[in-house]
């Protein structure tokens, strides 16, 4: 059975159009509450089952935030709001109060008029396949409502955030401080612009905070991960050590030297792995995705550690680790995945690891990655009809193989449907520039093209 509704992150797509829409997520909420009231812990009284709500800063939080608590009530499920909050912490804190489940509504890095509900088990971590298919299929089922003395209540998690800032300052080296420091925070005006700063205030940091005036219309508007201009732009103007930028759920990053030089999860990874190395003597295996860039897959190995490719999507990323029993992994886009630290990525952690590890190495992001020079990549975002069948197309197929010819083993192409837009995702990469972005464009045509 094949998922309706369900994306590779949660259940994402623009305001007032389905999924999201009130009447449909109240039903989701119904939905959701049978099954995971089913399937999860109940809460500690044993009384019944809880699920935990965040949400990031989008004006549609409070519409979607009341639909879901009517829907979870109706299944005889209790509720506790923790407002905006980052999508890890949201995470952390179902497994840490031992509740049924966790939602988060956002979209993270999309702009303010999308909005969506991602769901973390009891465990903290992203739902099955199978769990989802369970839900999906409830959604079909009519919605009831539990008698009035079985009905779910609600109320407010008032400390959520104070416990959350501790969860992250405590995965930071108890022998390192960050006092020294001017940092950068760029929170997109998204669900970090509280909690964000703080952390980086309690290490001991002076912190510029940017991105931290959300009004429900700007969440990542020019600003956060994916507008790293503003970060680099700040860390110039205050002469700031280092910069960091988180997305709107703040489950992603991107980081600044004090030159500007920006640093995505492809290379973060490397650090972080480097790091691990030189502390506990040995990491056996890292894993990225099919974007992940050549250039960091081959230094990896030449540290003799194997490194395996997923699909697109933190989620793929985390099963991967899990089946091979190993720890860090790591997207491109930022959103860095380490097991002994956190059960899903967390942007706020991530930068706390980096900062250790910079600490630890006493140098420089940039000499740390000495000799680690990444392929240049094209990517080109390609509108389409939704179910459009681009599999099956010949253009398609001819032009990829033309490029990969072209090529050879210096290049690659990934062609890749997104998860949470209706877009195909061309990339191409390549040892020169002008081959990756010619060839991309050329493939991009074709796409559109044969799609449209």
């Amino acid at each position: 059975m094949a998922r309706r509704f369900f994306g590779t992150d949660g259940i994402r797509g623009r305001v007032g159009e389905v999924p999201i829409t009130p009447d449909f997520v109240l039903k989701l909420g119904y939905a959701a509450g049978k099954v995971l009231a089913g399937a999860g812990k109940s809460n500690q009284k044993g009384s019944r089952s809880t699920v935990l709500i965040g949400k990031d800063t989008r004006v549609s939080g409070y519409m979607l935030e009341a639909a879901l608590e009517s829907g979870f009530s109706a299944a005889g499920v209790d509720v506790m709001l923790a407002g905006p909050m980052p999508t890890p912490g949201v995470a952390y804190l179902t497994r840490a109060l031992r509740l049924s489940a966790g939602l988060v509504i956002s979209a993270s890095h999309n702009p303010y008029d999308n909005n969506g509900a991602k769901f973390f088990s009891a465990d903290g971590n992203k739902l099955s396949d199978e769990v989802e298919l369970q839900i999906e299929a409830q959604l079909e089922q009519p919605m009831a409502c539990a008698p009035s003395e079985r009905l779910g209540k609600a109320r407010r998690l008032d400390d959520a955030g104070g416990r959350y800032i501790e969860f992250c300052k405590s995965t930071f080296p108890a022998s390192f401080d960050l006092r020294g420091m001017r940092i950068v925070l760029d929170c997109a005006h998204g669900a970090a612009y509280d909690v964000g700063p703080q952390v980086f205030h309690e290490l001991g940091a002076e912190v510029v905070p940017i991105g931290v005036s959300p009004n429900g219309f700007n969440i990542n508007d020019k600003v956060g991960a994916t507008a790293p201009e503003a970060l680099v732009q700040a860390v110039h103007q205050h002469r700031a050590d280092i910069g960091i930028a988180l997305d709107g759920d703040a489950d992603r990053l991107q980081i600044a030297d004090a030159n500007g030089r920006l640093y995505n999860g492809d290379e973060l990874l490397y650090v972080l792995v480097k790091d691990r190395i030189s502390t506990d003597g040995k990491v056996e295996g890292a894993v990225g995705t099919l974007m992940t860039n050549m250039a960091v897959e081959v230094a990896l190995k030449d540290m003799g550690v194997q490194f395996v490719r997923t699909a697109v999507g933190d989620r793929y990323v985390l099963e991967k680790l899990v089946e091979n029993g190993w720890q860090i992994g790591a997207e491109g886009s930022g959103h860095i995945l380490s097991l002994d630290r956190h059960s899903t990525g967390d942007g706020i952690v991530s930068a706390l690891l980096v900062l250790a590890a910079i600490k630890r190495s006493g140098k420089t992001l940039a000499d740390i990655l000495d000799g680690v020079s990444l392929f240049p990549q094209k990517l080109i975002n390609v509108s389409m009809k939704p179910g459009a069948d681009w599999k099956s197309s010949e253009a398609i197929r001819r032009a990829v193989e033309q490029a990969e010819q072209a090529l050879e083993s210096h290049g690659r192409v990934l062609i890749r449907a997104s998860g949470t837009e209706p877009v195909l995702r061309v990339m191409v990469e390549a040892a020169l520039q002008a081959d990756a972005i010619r060839h991309a464009e050329t493939i991009a045509k074709v796409v559109k093209d044969a799609t449209s």
